[in-house]
Protein backbone atom coordinates (compact mmCIF):
# COMPACT_ATOMS: atom_id res chain seq x y z
CA UNK A 1 0.00 0.00 0.00
CA UNK A 2 1.54 3.66 -0.77
CA UNK A 3 1.47 6.05 2.12
CA UNK A 4 1.42 9.42 0.65
CA UNK A 5 2.95 12.26 2.44
CA UNK A 6 -0.18 14.38 3.35
CA UNK A 7 -0.67 11.13 5.41
CA UNK A 8 2.48 11.31 6.93
CA UNK A 9 1.95 15.01 7.95
CA UNK A 10 -1.18 14.52 9.71
CA UNK A 11 -0.06 11.73 11.92
CA UNK A 12 3.27 13.64 12.61
CA UNK A 13 1.45 16.90 13.57
CA UNK A 14 -0.88 14.66 15.54
CA UNK A 15 1.93 13.27 17.38
CA UNK A 16 5.07 15.51 17.60
CA UNK A 17 6.73 12.27 15.96
CA UNK A 18 9.41 12.00 13.26
CA UNK A 19 8.85 11.76 9.61
CA UNK A 20 10.50 7.98 9.58
CA UNK A 21 8.42 6.62 12.80
CA UNK A 22 5.44 8.26 11.07
CA UNK A 23 5.57 6.34 7.88
CA UNK A 24 6.52 3.19 9.20
CA UNK A 25 3.51 3.15 11.63
CA UNK A 26 1.01 3.76 8.76
CA UNK A 27 2.96 1.15 7.28
CA UNK A 28 2.04 -1.33 9.88
CA UNK A 29 -1.59 -0.35 10.01
CA UNK A 30 -2.30 -0.11 6.22
CA UNK A 31 -2.50 3.54 6.52
CA UNK A 32 -4.92 3.64 9.22
CA UNK A 33 -4.21 7.30 10.53
CA UNK A 34 -6.38 6.63 13.91
CA UNK A 35 -4.60 3.30 14.34
CA UNK A 36 -0.82 4.33 13.64
CA UNK A 37 -1.51 7.14 16.25
CA UNK A 38 -2.73 4.88 18.64
CA UNK A 39 0.03 2.14 18.63
CA UNK A 40 2.58 5.19 18.59
CA UNK A 41 1.55 6.49 22.05
CA UNK A 42 1.40 2.64 23.21
CA UNK A 43 5.05 2.45 22.35
CA UNK A 44 5.89 5.70 23.71
CA UNK A 45 7.11 7.60 20.41
CA UNK A 46 5.04 10.70 20.19
CA UNK A 47 5.51 11.11 23.98
CA UNK A 48 9.27 10.81 23.53
CA UNK A 49 9.57 13.70 20.42
CA UNK A 50 7.26 16.07 22.36
CA UNK A 51 10.20 15.91 25.38
CA UNK A 52 12.71 16.17 22.56
CA UNK A 53 12.60 19.65 23.09
CA UNK A 54 13.45 20.22 26.74
CA UNK A 55 17.05 20.71 27.81
CA UNK A 56 18.90 18.02 28.93
CA UNK A 57 22.07 18.89 30.88
CA UNK A 58 22.48 16.21 33.43
CA UNK A 59 23.67 12.93 32.92
CA UNK A 60 26.77 10.53 33.21
CA UNK A 61 29.84 9.77 31.22
CA UNK A 62 30.54 6.34 30.77
CA UNK A 63 34.29 4.40 29.61
CA UNK A 64 34.19 1.23 27.90
CA UNK A 65 37.89 -0.46 26.90
CA UNK A 66 39.03 -3.53 25.19
CA UNK A 67 40.58 -6.88 26.86
CA UNK A 68 43.62 -5.70 25.47
CA UNK A 69 43.56 -2.62 26.68
CA UNK A 70 43.85 -0.86 23.44
CA UNK A 71 41.00 0.69 22.46
CA UNK A 72 38.45 2.58 24.86
CA UNK A 73 35.42 4.46 24.30
CA UNK A 74 33.92 7.79 25.95
CA UNK A 75 29.94 8.01 25.93
CA UNK A 76 28.27 11.08 26.92
CA UNK A 77 24.19 10.31 28.25
CA UNK A 78 22.63 12.96 28.97
CA UNK A 79 18.76 13.29 30.89
CA UNK A 80 17.17 16.46 32.64
CA UNK A 81 17.78 16.14 36.02
CA UNK A 82 20.34 15.23 38.29
CA UNK A 83 18.01 12.53 40.26
CA UNK A 84 17.01 10.59 37.40
CA UNK A 85 20.53 10.63 35.98
CA UNK A 86 21.29 8.90 39.64
CA UNK A 87 18.76 5.76 38.36
CA UNK A 88 19.38 2.50 37.87
CA UNK A 89 17.34 2.31 34.24
CA UNK A 90 19.10 5.62 33.15
CA UNK A 91 22.75 3.61 34.38
CA UNK A 92 21.69 0.67 32.94
CA UNK A 93 21.24 2.31 29.88
CA UNK A 94 24.34 4.48 29.58
CA UNK A 95 26.16 0.72 30.11
CA UNK A 96 24.50 -0.77 27.33
CA UNK A 97 25.13 2.14 24.79
CA UNK A 98 28.84 2.48 26.11
CA UNK A 99 29.32 -1.21 25.68
CA UNK A 100 27.27 -1.63 22.20
CA UNK A 101 29.39 1.50 21.02
CA UNK A 102 32.98 -0.45 21.55
CA UNK A 103 32.05 -3.46 20.48
CA UNK A 104 30.78 -1.78 17.15
CA UNK A 105 33.80 0.54 17.05
CA UNK A 106 31.16 3.35 16.87
CA UNK A 107 32.97 6.84 16.73
CA UNK A 108 30.03 9.22 16.22
CA UNK A 109 26.58 9.75 17.93
CA UNK A 110 23.99 8.54 14.23
CA UNK A 111 26.23 5.59 14.46
CA UNK A 112 25.83 4.35 18.00
CA UNK A 113 22.10 5.60 17.73
CA UNK A 114 21.37 2.75 14.89
CA UNK A 115 23.21 0.22 16.80
CA UNK A 116 21.72 -2.94 18.04
CA UNK A 117 21.54 -4.09 21.79
CA UNK A 118 20.72 -7.34 23.30
CA UNK A 119 17.23 -7.10 23.73
CA UNK A 120 16.84 -6.40 19.50
CA UNK A 121 16.30 -2.75 20.30
CA UNK A 122 18.55 -0.03 18.42
CA UNK A 123 19.95 2.00 21.30
CA UNK A 124 17.46 5.03 19.76
CA UNK A 125 14.77 2.68 20.36
CA UNK A 126 15.44 1.97 23.70
CA UNK A 127 15.93 5.84 24.45
CA UNK A 128 12.60 6.30 23.33
CA UNK A 129 11.21 3.79 25.23
CA UNK A 130 13.04 4.85 28.28
CA UNK A 131 11.77 8.66 27.71
CA UNK A 132 8.23 7.40 27.92
CA UNK A 133 8.78 5.39 30.98
CA UNK A 134 10.96 7.91 32.60
CA UNK A 135 8.78 11.14 31.59
CA UNK A 136 12.15 13.22 30.98
CA UNK A 137 13.98 13.75 27.60
CA UNK A 138 17.73 11.38 27.21
CA UNK A 139 20.21 12.04 24.64
CA UNK A 140 23.15 10.26 23.81
CA UNK A 141 24.95 13.56 23.21
CA UNK A 142 28.91 12.25 22.53
CA UNK A 143 31.03 9.74 21.64
CA UNK A 144 34.62 9.29 21.42
CA UNK A 145 36.65 5.99 20.02
CA UNK A 146 40.25 6.33 21.32
CA UNK A 147 42.75 3.89 20.18
CA UNK A 148 46.62 3.68 21.58
CA UNK A 149 49.90 1.84 20.66
CA UNK A 150 50.41 0.78 23.70
CA UNK A 151 47.63 1.13 26.35
CA UNK A 152 44.49 3.86 26.73
CA UNK A 153 44.61 4.88 30.55
CA UNK A 154 41.01 5.79 31.61
CA UNK A 155 39.70 7.84 34.33
CA UNK A 156 36.25 8.09 35.88
CA UNK A 157 35.48 10.45 38.81
CA UNK A 158 33.60 9.14 41.69
CA UNK A 159 30.23 11.52 40.58
CA UNK A 160 30.49 9.73 37.03
CA UNK A 161 30.56 13.34 35.69
CA UNK A 162 33.63 13.71 34.36
CA UNK A 163 35.92 11.07 32.37
CA UNK A 164 38.91 11.30 30.51
CA UNK A 165 40.57 8.43 27.76
CA UNK A 166 44.84 8.87 27.19
CA UNK A 167 46.45 7.28 24.65
CA UNK A 168 49.70 6.18 25.89
CA UNK A 169 52.95 4.44 23.82
CA UNK A 170 54.88 2.89 26.30
CA UNK A 171 54.67 2.77 30.31
CA UNK A 172 51.98 0.68 31.84
CA UNK A 173 48.93 0.68 32.99
CA UNK A 174 49.42 2.70 36.39
CA UNK A 175 51.04 5.58 34.54
CA UNK A 176 48.16 5.72 32.05
CA UNK A 177 45.79 5.77 34.95
CA UNK A 178 47.20 9.22 36.59
CA UNK A 179 47.49 10.82 33.18
CA UNK A 180 43.78 9.95 32.71
CA UNK A 181 43.14 11.36 36.34
CA UNK A 182 45.68 14.49 35.18
CA UNK A 183 43.72 15.04 32.20
CA UNK A 184 40.18 15.13 34.60
CA UNK A 185 41.78 17.15 37.01
CA UNK A 186 43.48 19.56 35.60
CA UNK A 187 41.81 20.09 32.03
CA UNK A 188 44.72 20.72 29.59
CA UNK A 189 43.83 21.76 26.11
CA UNK A 190 46.75 20.71 23.89
CA UNK A 191 49.79 17.79 24.76
CA UNK A 192 52.75 20.23 24.63
CA UNK A 193 52.47 23.79 24.59
CA UNK A 194 54.17 24.13 21.14
CA UNK A 195 50.37 22.48 20.30
CA UNK A 196 48.74 26.00 21.55
CA UNK A 197 47.78 27.89 18.48
CA UNK A 198 48.97 31.40 17.85
CA UNK A 199 45.60 33.45 18.44
CA UNK A 200 45.63 31.75 21.85
CA UNK A 201 49.35 32.87 22.68
CA UNK A 202 48.28 36.35 21.10
CA UNK A 203 45.31 36.59 24.06
CA UNK A 204 47.32 35.32 26.57
CA UNK A 205 50.12 37.61 25.52
CA UNK A 206 48.09 40.53 25.57
CA UNK A 207 46.29 39.45 29.38
CA UNK A 208 49.72 39.50 30.45
CA UNK A 209 50.85 42.68 29.05
CA UNK A 210 47.78 44.54 30.46
CA UNK A 211 48.52 42.65 34.52
CA UNK A 212 52.29 43.57 34.28
CA UNK A 213 51.63 47.21 32.33
CA UNK A 214 49.16 47.68 35.52
CA UNK A 215 51.57 46.87 38.16
CA UNK A 216 53.68 49.95 36.55
CA UNK A 217 56.87 48.08 36.50
CA UNK A 218 59.72 50.09 33.82
CA UNK A 219 59.46 48.81 30.30
CA UNK A 220 62.27 46.81 29.83
CA UNK A 221 61.37 44.18 33.42
CA UNK A 222 57.62 44.55 32.03
CA UNK A 223 59.13 42.72 28.95
CA UNK A 224 60.97 40.27 30.63
CA UNK A 225 58.01 39.19 33.03
CA UNK A 226 55.21 39.01 30.29
CA UNK A 227 57.64 36.37 28.61
CA UNK A 228 57.86 34.85 31.55
CA UNK A 229 53.98 34.80 32.93
CA UNK A 230 53.23 33.74 29.33
CA UNK A 231 55.42 30.28 29.13
CA UNK A 232 53.75 29.76 32.76
CA UNK A 233 50.43 30.31 31.46
CA UNK A 234 50.55 28.53 28.73
CA UNK A 235 52.22 25.56 30.36
CA UNK A 236 48.93 25.21 32.53
CA UNK A 237 47.00 24.36 29.41
CA UNK A 238 49.64 21.74 27.89
CA UNK A 239 49.61 18.55 29.33
CA UNK A 240 53.12 18.09 28.96
CA UNK A 241 53.90 21.35 31.01
CA UNK A 242 51.30 20.68 34.02
CA UNK A 243 52.79 19.82 37.44
CA UNK A 244 51.48 16.05 38.13
CA UNK A 245 48.48 16.20 40.73
CA UNK A 246 50.37 13.27 42.62
CA UNK A 247 53.61 14.91 42.98
CA UNK A 248 54.09 18.72 43.30
CA UNK A 249 57.71 18.15 42.49
CA UNK A 250 57.36 16.25 39.02
CA UNK A 251 55.98 17.77 35.64
CA UNK A 252 53.79 15.13 33.47
CA UNK A 253 56.42 15.55 30.71
CA UNK A 254 59.43 14.82 33.21
CA UNK A 255 56.80 11.69 34.59
CA UNK A 256 57.15 10.50 30.95
CA UNK A 257 60.78 10.99 30.21
CA UNK A 258 61.29 9.08 33.48
CA UNK A 259 58.46 6.31 31.71
CA UNK A 260 60.17 6.54 28.47
CA UNK A 261 57.00 6.60 27.27
CA UNK A 262 55.07 9.60 25.49
CA UNK A 263 51.11 10.83 25.02
CA UNK A 264 49.56 10.31 21.15
CA UNK A 265 45.68 11.49 22.18
CA UNK A 266 43.60 12.21 25.13
CA UNK A 267 40.10 13.25 25.73
CA UNK A 268 38.07 14.96 28.27
CA UNK A 269 34.55 14.58 29.04
CA UNK A 270 32.60 17.14 31.39
CA UNK A 271 28.39 16.45 31.52
CA UNK A 272 26.94 19.14 30.37
CA UNK A 273 29.89 21.35 29.16
CA UNK A 274 28.46 23.61 26.67
CA UNK A 275 25.06 23.18 26.85
CA UNK A 276 22.81 26.04 28.37
CA UNK A 277 20.68 25.34 31.08
CA UNK A 278 17.69 26.82 31.48
CA UNK A 279 17.42 28.42 34.95
CA UNK A 280 13.53 27.93 36.35
CA UNK A 281 12.58 30.18 38.79
CA UNK A 282 10.01 27.89 40.33
CA UNK A 283 8.65 30.30 42.90
CA UNK A 284 8.22 33.11 40.61
CA UNK A 285 6.49 30.68 37.94
CA UNK A 286 3.37 29.68 40.61
CA UNK A 287 2.80 33.38 41.40
CA UNK A 288 2.91 34.57 37.55
CA UNK A 289 0.08 31.57 37.17
CA UNK A 290 -1.37 32.51 40.42
CA UNK A 291 -1.69 36.13 39.34
CA UNK A 292 -3.10 35.45 35.75
CA UNK A 293 -5.79 32.96 37.60
CA UNK A 294 -7.09 36.09 39.58
CA UNK A 295 -6.89 38.15 36.78
CA UNK A 296 -8.89 36.04 34.91
CA UNK A 297 -10.77 35.45 37.78
CA UNK A 298 -11.53 39.11 37.82
CA UNK A 299 -9.82 39.22 41.42
CA UNK A 300 -6.86 41.52 42.11
CA UNK A 301 -4.35 41.48 44.79
CA UNK A 302 -5.09 41.66 48.52
CA UNK A 303 -4.18 45.03 49.42
CA UNK A 304 -0.81 45.45 51.81
CA UNK A 305 -1.54 44.74 55.35
CA UNK A 306 -0.38 48.12 57.97
CA UNK A 307 1.64 47.59 60.61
Amino acid sequence: MTITAEAVKQLRERTGAGMMECKKALVETNGDLDAAAENMRKSGLAKADKKASRVAAEGVVVIEKSADGKTGVLVEVNSETDFVSRGDDFRGFANEVAKAALAAGAASVDAVNALKLASGETVDEKRRALIAKIGENLTVRRVTLVTAPTIVGSYVHTDSRKAALVAVEGGDADLARDLAMQVVAASPRYIAPSDAPAEHVAKEREIETAKALAEGKPAEIVAKMIEGRLRKSINEFALLGQVFVKDGDLTIDKLLKNAKASVKSFERYEVGAGIEKRQDDFVGEVMAQVKAQQKSDGKSDPPATKH
